[in-house]
């Protein structure tokens, strides 16, 4: 069996502020050793359920130099620095049984969530329109203590089969998507199920009306961008090791998320600069508007690779 846990660190149990986030800010080692602690977390809960499982982790965050390697479990491999094939998602492929999401966050515009973002303060909102699976999805989002359960369609509210009106396409209706969204439809496109996402009730939420099943672990109450009620963290460590191994134990009964192609991608970019170096790209236009681009992708794939090329020029100033 193998495993990819893929580590963000704004939903880390008591990070709340960029100083814990931020390589350049005084409590910057205090995050890492917090990051690297609900790793080592989930890392032993996915061997409690699977004691011979190749665990891949990848340092998803900022400079994808965080975790601490000295730290880590030394049962699982580290996947560090950048630039890299599959960005968060490093190490993935095929052959992975199960992808978990640790520390995660709410996507730009939504909350209240801490640190709430969408890959970087450029990308204001990513809208994907694709064709609906053949059939609807519907299970538990758990989360530690208690049972969240609830019917969601396959690509969470918002995206779901209907019979469309006289005039209409019958395609789904677009999706705003943050990092768990885009990064669970990406391991959906390789066939592997999110079987796990802890981070704060925010982004605990909006994982569970994407993949209803998959177990989720509340580690936080966001109260603002910078505040939230937070978990003791080894309490928070705790949880996080016993929810990874019950959703490594049942990674049979969660789908992946699929989003079936062609897709039609709308992005909001904060700079008009970008913009301009958007429509440099072949296939990616200006939409109506001063902010947005948009493009046409053969598959999810395809799609998520301009979304990451799209984010990374959004990091280029004017000379």
């Amino acid at each position: 069996m193998k495993a990819l846990i893929s580590v963000d660190m704004e939903g880390i149990s008591g990070i709340v502020h960029s100083s814990e986030t931020n390589p350049e800010r005084y409590d910057y080692q205090r995050g890492r050793e917090l990051m690297t602690a609900e790793a080592n977390a989930v890392i032993a809960g996915v061997l409690d359920a699977e004691p011979t499982a190749d665990v891949l982790v990848a340092d998803a965050h900022g400079t994808f130099r965080n975790l601490l390697p000295e730290q880590l479990d030394r049962r699982a491999r580290l996947v560090r620095g950048k630039p890299r094939a599959l960005n968060m998602l490093a190490g993935l492929d095929e052959e992975t049984d199960a992808a978990l999401f640790v520390g995660y966050h709410v996507r730009a515009g939504e909350g209240p969530g801490v640190l709430a973002h969408t890959m970087n303060g450029e990308i204001l909102d990513v809208r994907v329109t694709g064709r609906a699976p053949d059939e609807e999805v519907r299970g538990t989002g758990r989360g530690p203590g208690e049972d969240v359960r609830g019917t969601a369609p396959t690509l969470g509210e918002g995206v779901q089969v209907t019979a469309p009106k006289p005039g209409e396409d019958s395609r789904t209706t677009a999706r705003s998507l943050g990092e768990i969204g885009l990064n669970a439809a990406m391991a959906g496109h390789l066939g592997v199920p999110v079987v796990l996402l802890s981070g704060d009730d925010a982004a605990c939420a909006e994982a569970a009306a994407l993949i209803p099943e998959a177990v989720t672990v509340p580690v936080k109450e966001a109260l603002g961008m910078a505040a939230a009620v937070t978990l003791h963290p080894e309490e928070a460590r705790d949880r996080l090791r016993r929810a990874a191994a019950d959703a490594v134990s049942r990674r049979t009964e969660i789908p992946p998320l699929a989003l079936t192609g062609p897709l039609d991608v709308e992005v909001d970019l904060a700079s008009p600069h970008t913009i301009d170096l958007a429509t440099l790209v072949p296939g990616v236009s200006r939409t109506a508007g001063a902010r947005t681009v948009a493009f046409t992708a053969p598959d999810y794939g395809t799609a998520y690779r301009l979304i990451l090329l799209l984010a990374q020029l959004a990091t280029i100033r004017p000379a």
